[in-house]
């Protein structure tokens, strides 16, 4: 008998929602990296999008070992926080140069959005 068999039916279909809800995100989080033009806009959805798609995933991934193990499965929930905590942190720091970067070269690139205009002095 396989360890499936002793899953309860909603508890089955919830995990099975769960990935393929996570796996269609991520998916549009890839196709996204594709398709936008910039780098500033292609830097959102694989950092967003698929990050949520990583987490429908771990949900399951903790439903499905908890139930069977019958005690929290913590593994999963430790690769979320990492995923929580350095995702943002790395999508930051690859703007940070990029746009770093774009201005050295003397492109175009949006103003800055942390202070009003003017209030900065302009350097000699």
């Amino acid at each position: 008998m396989s360890p499936h068999a002793a899953l309860p039916l909603w508890l089955q279909v919830l995990v099975a929602v769960l990935v393929l809800l996570g796996a269609g995100l991520a998916l549009l989080g890839s196709l996204g990296l594709l398709r936008l033009r910039t780098f500033f806009e292609r830097v959102h959805a694989p950092s967003i999008i698929a990050t949520m798609g990583c987490w429908c995933i771990v949900h399951a991934t903790v439903l499905y070992f908890s139930f069977t193990d019958g005690q929290l499965a913590l593994h999963a929930i430790l690769i979320a926080v990492f995923v929580a905590i350095t995702v943002p942190v790395s999508t930051i720091f690859l703007m940070r140069a990029a746009l770093f970067r774009a201005r050295q070269t003397g492109k175009r690139v949006p103003r800055s959005l942390s202070a009003p205009p003017g209030s900065r002095k302009k350097s000699a």
